[in-house]
């Protein structure tokens, strides 16, 4: 399957029973069952309101100045949910983000995420 094709999922409701027929294999998944889905995860780094005129305008070495300060802390977020904060970090050249801050189900509520 390529990696960016999308899977249809849907939520069926089965007749309860002693959970030994072994026609519903999915009915009991494990946290191993899914350790190898994959997930998008992004830090932003800030955002920069734009004009068009000023987007086409943009060339190689043009600078964009983003609404964080350098130090402030990155939301990160897996598939668009937001998840932690964290600081940007380079080493060796490479962008890294340390993670500082998990958020918890009521500040991601608070966020407009629910």
């Amino acid at each position: 399957m390529p990696e960016n094709e999308a899977i249809d999922t849907e939520l069926v409701e089965t007749p309860e029973g002693d959970g030994k027929d072994e026609n519903r294999p999915f009915e009991h998944l494990s946290l191993d069952d899914v350790m190898n889905v994959r997930l998008r995860l992004t830090a932003e780094l800030g955002k920069a309101p734009m004009k068009v005129r000023e987007v086409l305008e943009l060339k190689v070495g043009s600078i964009v100045t983003l609404n964080k300060l350098a130090g402030e802390p990155t939301d990160i977020s897996v598939n668009g949910l937001p998840l932690a904060r964290g600081e940007v970090v380079v080493i060796s050249d490479i962008l890294h983000v340390r993670i500082s801050e998990i958020l918890n189900s009521i500040e991601v509520l608070e966020r407009g995420y629910g």
